[in-house]
């Protein structure tokens, strides 16, 4: 264990031997931290968080402080759970859940550039890449593989597909269905095909999602009328999968489709 004689480390935290904390960074109490996880300086992680294994934890994060919630009371007992092979760089801030026994979860392999805020209860999946500066509220969802442009703000209670890819700048209070790029104030412009493409996705199973996207979008139906056809209509998995989001979808219902170079609606 190679901790700098100028961090502090709490005698009740669980350390692995071979994690490295750099100097000025102080880890509460009741902290695990797997195999070869390293923080880099001045480093805050407080009581109640797991960190796996293989995870850096750059300058100045900051990961288990209380929510960003007025209700909150401090006696609560909450906390955020972190998997393997994360990337988080510097002046992060992950906060704990807010209601007893919760938790805000990141999965494994994910890269959160400078500056990212995952407010309260997030749940990241794995593979997934917030770029500098986003800023999640709490119960926000993202799924496996997402893509999310630097600046860009999500409303709480929200959720994003897989392979969604966000473009920077732009922000969102709707859900964002699997595979579709999105962009500016609540919209989706198409399929994400060359993210699909590059994740492996045969051309059979991109024009699935194309099918399925057309079907919700283009069809002149409402959402009820497309997951009524979409039913109907014989979808392998890949479709399937997009509409059971779309009918699972939270309160404030799925982003609408804008084409390329139309006004937005007044």
């Amino acid at each position: 264990m190679k901790i700098h004689p100028a961090a502090i480390v709490d005698s009740r935290a669980v350390i692995a031997a071979d994690v490295e904390i750099g100097p000025y960074s102080v880890v509460g109490p009741e902290v695990t931290i797997g195999e070869r996880t390293r923080l880099q300086s001045h480093v805050v992680i407080e009581s109640a968080t797991e960190i796996g294994c293989d995870n850096v934890i750059g300058h100045g994060s900051v990961i288990g402080a209380p929510p960003q919630d007025l209700s909150f009371k401090p006696e609560t007992r909450s906390s955020v759970r972190i998997g393997d092979g994360n990337v988080i760089r510097e002046h992060c801030t992950i906060h704990r859940g807010s209601a007893e026994g919760t938790a805000t979860f990141v999965g494994d392999r994910n890269f959160l550039m400078v500056g990212v805020h995952l407010g309260h209860n997030c749940r990241i999946a794995s593979d997934v890449i917030i770029a500098n500066n986003c800023l999640l509220a709490g119960h926000v969802q993202i799924d496996d593989r997402a893509f999310i442009g630097g600046g860009t703000t999500f409303h709480q209670g929200m959720r994003v597909g897989r392979l969604v890819m966000a473009q920077g700048s732009s922000a969102f209070g709707k859900d964002i269905p699997p595979f579709l790029l999105a962009a500016e104030r609540n919209y989706v412009f198409g399929v994400n095909a060359i993210g699909l493409k590059r994740a492996g996705f045969s051309a059979a199973e991109r024009d699935e999602i194309k099918r399925a996207f057309k079907l919700l979008y283009a069809s002149g139906l409402n959402t009820r009328q497309a997951l009524e056809a979409a039913a109907a209509t014989e979808f392998g998995p890949l479709g399937r999968e997009f509409f059971s989001f779309v009918s699972d979808a939270r309160k404030r219902g799925i982003v609408p489709y804008r084409h390329a170079g139309r006004q937005p609606e007044e």
